[in-house]
């Protein structure tokens, strides 16, 4: 499965971090998404969401996804992950009104439950 981390992050104690080592463990094509683009992990970092995403996990509070929230919905994953923290009734809203499945819930515990 094809998965961008929007709000990718360098630091080991970030939860993101923690995303993207444990969605590659489960065998996931992860693509780390920052304003900086720069590689996380040896994965090239990327600085917006590409098109053809099986799933985005967001680690973004309200304040930096709307900003960024046309070019998400322009680049239309099949699902969006709002990870605890990051939720946005507005993002949400508007997500599923251009057809995009949303799911309030944490991606370290659904990969470790086999619920991703």
């Amino acid at each position: 499965m094809k998965v961008a981390i929007l709000g990718a992050s360098p630091k080991p104690e970030r939860y993101s971090h923690q995303a993207q080592l444990l969605l590659s463990e489960h065998g996931h094509q992860v693509f780390p998404v920052s304003p900086t683009g720069r590689e996380i992990l040896g994965v090239t970092g990327m600085t917006k969401v590409p098109s053809e995403m099986d799933t985005v996990t967001l680690y973004l509070g309200s304040d930096r996804l709307l900003p960024v929230l046309d070019a998400l919905i322009e680049a239309a994953p099949r699902r969006v992950i709002f990870n605890p923290g990051t939720e946005s009734s507005e993002g949400k809203e508007r997500l599923e009104a251009a057809g995009i499945e949303t799911e309030e819930a944490c991606t370290l515990v659904m990969l470790r439950t086999g619920s991703f």
